[in-house]
């Protein structure tokens, strides 16, 4: 061969290995810019790979990331083929011993090191002969993986191929460390925003509460409440139609309270057997159920769908339950029908729907208990008038017997008519006391006011008095310093005067002096009342013109100085009062002496 076909053989292999080498730059800043411009771990591995292979001239090129307990070796990448990925302990196999010993290794020839493992080969059928593997460090120089690149084509690696590839990994281990660090932020921010949904659902449901709360205490009645809260369970869960149903207590079955959508103004009037249809078999055993497709659920019954005439396309229903309640069953069950949009209900609703719901029975449980407890108090109320009438009716009673007897015993026709009288008398002033009652427990006022000749009223309220205090230790006082004409409801103002003379006896236990003075001041006409009793109890002056307002005495209603209170006000006048402990007590009862002009006699 001549000396200038060796020259330009010399320079053709020169050119060749120019060109391998420019490639290799070309692929190097081509790796470079790659792991500078994504942070998506995947995708940083498999470009690495193919970049990694095609820089060394080799079949295959694997990636082993260290596990977050530095235990383990994962390849997340295998190029050139596809694999399982490999699972290594840290210190096994060639990879785990670069990955403890933070060492290069270059092995000629893979089955001729003792480091080897075959099986790897053996599982995936592929040959290895030659094996490069370094490990890839972090900004601080620890491993956090390991680069294993297998069989060089042309020959085994060589030094040129080590400091090649220990410039890759210099730059891959921190492009690595940057993309997992990203992927932390990403999954810690999302993990924060999950916590920003999940507390923004948190304070919805902290405001749906206090907006329920609000509404059912600004709502005494439950129907009314119950419209409302069906209406926003509505809105809230984009449904369209809805239903409240409570369950009889005798026969269990379930009767529309509240309805809403087509066909709700029917409800009122359908019952449905305990345990029938998805809401009955809810309300049976207390369990929510969420049926997005009724026609392949047995529960659904068509022909109750078909009364309520509400096609069911979807349903939400969900008991009403109440620890309180005292009983084994639900109180009903709260359903909701038909998402809008042609959507399915999903648990966000079944938990919306439960936390409604819970409201619902809340105040269908204080709706009963204020329903019980306002009939107890009317039957109570109802006995303690009942009690008042009849103590109130002894007197006069008592009077009618007296007279009666007397006109049995007289035959003079003039007494007897006197007798008569003053019997009819009483019966008038029977039924006017039982006519107060009534008058006050409704709420009522009917005054008949006419002229009053003070002085004859006085002499009967005497001899009235008398009989009352009859049997008993106490001293009547009557300082009449007014005799003339005044202008009251007689019946009404001695209905006054006997329930402060029998409120006198009871204080002073029917030993003492009851003293009435009449007198007037200015255009008024005063009566004063002094007992000699043992005085009002502090627990009681607060409040002694409440109805039901009692001392605790055996026979007291708590009616007596309401009535007397609502009587003065019926005549524009004023009762005041003064009492001590073991002093007595005054009354001072001021009405005008001319007929007030905006009462109608």
């Amino acid at each position: 061969m001549t000396s200038s076909a060796e020259g330009a053989l010399a320079l053709g292999d020169l050119q060749q290995r120019l060109r391998v080498e420019t490639r290799k730059l070309e692929a190097v800043r081509e790796l470079g810019r790659v792991l500078g411009a994504t942070l998506d771990l995947d995708r940083l591995l498999v470009v690495l790979l193919e970049k990694v292979t095609e820089i060394l001239d080799a079949e295959r090129a694997t990636i082993f990331l260290v596990s977050d307990d530095g235990t383990e070796l994962v390849s997340t990448v295998a190029q050139g083929g596809t694999i399982a990925p490999i699972k290594l302990k840290v210190g096994t196999g060639i990879a785990g011993w670069v990955a403890q010993s933070g060492a290069t290794v270059n092995i000629p020839d893979a089955y001729a090191d003792a480091r080897f493992n075959k099986d790897v080969d053996k599982s995936s059928g592929f040959r290895t002969r030659s094996i490069l593997c370094m490990p890839m460090p972090d900004h601080k120089g620890r491993t956090i993986g390991v680069v294993q690149v297998l069989n060089k084509r042309a020959r085994p690696f060589d030094p040129d191929d080590e400091a090649l590839l220990a410039t890759v990994a210099a730059h891959a281990g921190i492009t690595i460390e940057n993309s997992k660090l990203y992927q932390s932020v990403v999954v810690k921010n999302q993990a924060l925003l999950d916590a920003q949904e999940e507390l923004r659902l948190r304070i919805r449901e902290l405001d749906l509460l206090v907006e329920i709360e609000q509404e059912a205490s600004a709502s005494l009645d439950l129907d009314e409440f119950l419209d409302r809260l069906l209406m926003r369970a509505m809105q809230l869960l984009d449904s369209e139609a809805g239903s409240v149903l409570l369950r009889e207590r005798n026969s269990g079955e379930l009767f529309f309270r509240s309805a809403m959508g087509t066909g709700s103004e029917s409800l009122r009037r359908v019952k449905i057997p305990a345990g029938v249809g998805v809401v009955g078999w809810v309300a049976l055993h207390k369990t929510p159920l969420m049926v997005n497709d009724p026609s392949h659920d047995a529960r659904h019954d068509l022909f109750i769908a078909e009364k309520i005439g509400v096609p069911a396309k979807s349903i939400l229903a969900v008991p009403l339950v109440h620890a309180s309640s005292g009983d084994d069953n639900a109180l009903g069950a709260f359903e909701v029908l038909n998402k809008r949009g042609a959507k399915s209900f999903d648990d966000g609703d079944l938990k919306l729907l439960t936390l409604i719901a819970g409201q619902a029975a809340k105040a269908i449980i204080l709706a009963r208990s204020r329903e019980e407890k306002l009939n107890s108090d009317r039957l109570a109320s109802i006995g303690q008038m009942m009690s008042g009438v009849m103590h109130d009716l002894k007197t006069p009673m008592t009077i009618v017997s007296g007279y009666a007897q007397l006109m049995a015993q007289n035959d003079d026709e003039k007494s007897r008519r006197a007798y008569a009288d003053m019997i009819l008398k009483q019966f008038d002033l029977m039924s006017a006391m039982t006519r107060e009652v009534l008058l006050f427990a409704r709420g009522q006022s009917n005054l008949l006011i006419r002229k009053v000749y003070v002085q004859k009223f006085v002499e009967d309220v005497v001899e009235q008095l008398e009989r009352e205090f009859a049997g008993k230790n106490i001293k009547l006082v009557i300082d009449a310093r007014y005799q003339g004409a005044a202008a009251f409801d007689e019946l009404k103002i001695f209905r006054v005067i006997h329930n402060l003379a029998r409120n006198a006896s009871q204080a002073m236990d029917g030993d003492g002096t009851f003293k009435i003075i009449v007198d007037t001041d200015g255009g008024e006409l005063v009566m004063t009342f002094v007992d000699t009793g043992k005085g009002v109890p502090e627990a009681v002056q607060g409040r002694m013109f409440e109805a039901f307002a009692t001392s605790g005495k055996a026979d007291g209603t708590g009616l007596g100085l309401a009535i007397v209170k609502k009587i003065i006000d019926e005549h524009q006048g004023r009762i005041t009062y003064e009492t001590k402990a073991g002093a007595g007590t005054t009354f001072r009862v001021s009405i005008p002496l001319e007929r007030p002009a905006s009462v109608v006699a």
